[in-house]
């Protein structure tokens, strides 16, 4: 494993980045200590885009077939306008 300082990476990054290229993996240090450990990034071919929600089986989750009738709808909508005019 290679080692590189900080200051490498900011003055010397295209050494650092021809070690990775070439598979090496770069301990690199701060102020003597071991920082970090960097290594190539792998390619993704054929990674699928991140998963989007479902939002209407989560409402079929938490509802099920549950659905409010006009009437029901219409009693909280007075409902929260009468809070709303108290305050």
């Amino acid at each position: 494993m290679k080692t590189a300082t900080v200051a490498d990476l900011r003055n010397d990054f295209k050494k650092v980045s021809a070690w990775l290229e070439v598979g090496e993996k770069v301990e690199i240090t701060k102020r003597g200590k071991p920082y970090a450990v960097l290594t190539k990034a792998v390619e993704s071919s054929g990674e699928s885009p991140p998963k989007k929600l479902d939002w209407a089986a989560r409402r079929k989750q938490n509802w099920g077939t549950r659905f409010f009738s006009d009437e029901e709808i219409e009693e909280m909508r007075e409902a929260e306008a009468g809070q709303f005019e108290k305050q």
